[in-house]
């Protein structure tokens, strides 16, 4: 049973900083890309951020850096640090394991996602 739980969303003031965590199990954790997502409406789940198994990342050109991707496979979590953030950053982001070749999201399950409110 894959089981994915994101935290750490909030209420933030524009130029503010974010921590989202994300806690896995059920899978093979120290071998899978993990990614985080954002709901695009019309589109499905956009990729935000990934990181692969060892280490190296990936980014949406919108959150180049300003956001930051890492993982601690010794608690089987993935975070994505957010500064710099804007109202357009405003979303429900969610976590998942991430293809090796495309950084697509691998399971149809979805765990309930935080929200980032990003507003004045």
């Amino acid at each position: 049973q894959v089981q994915l739980v994101e935290s750490g969303g909030g209420l933030v003031q524009p130029g503010g900083s974010l921590r989202l965590s994300c806690a896995a199990s059920g899978i093979n954790f120290r071998f899978s890309a993990m990614g985080w997502y954002l709901q695009a409406p019309g589109k499905g789940r956009e990729l935000v951020a990934a990181i692969t198994w060892d280490r190296s990342t990936k980014y949406a050109d919108s959150v180049k850096g300003r956001f930051t991707i890492s993982r601690d496979n010794a608690k089987n979590m993935v975070y994505l640090q957010m500064n710099s953030l804007t109202p357009a950053d405003t979303a429900v982001y969610y976590c998942n394991v991430a293809s090796n070749s495309d950084y697509s999201p691998i399971y149809t399950y979805w765990g309930q996602g935080t929200q980032v409110t990003v507003s004045s």
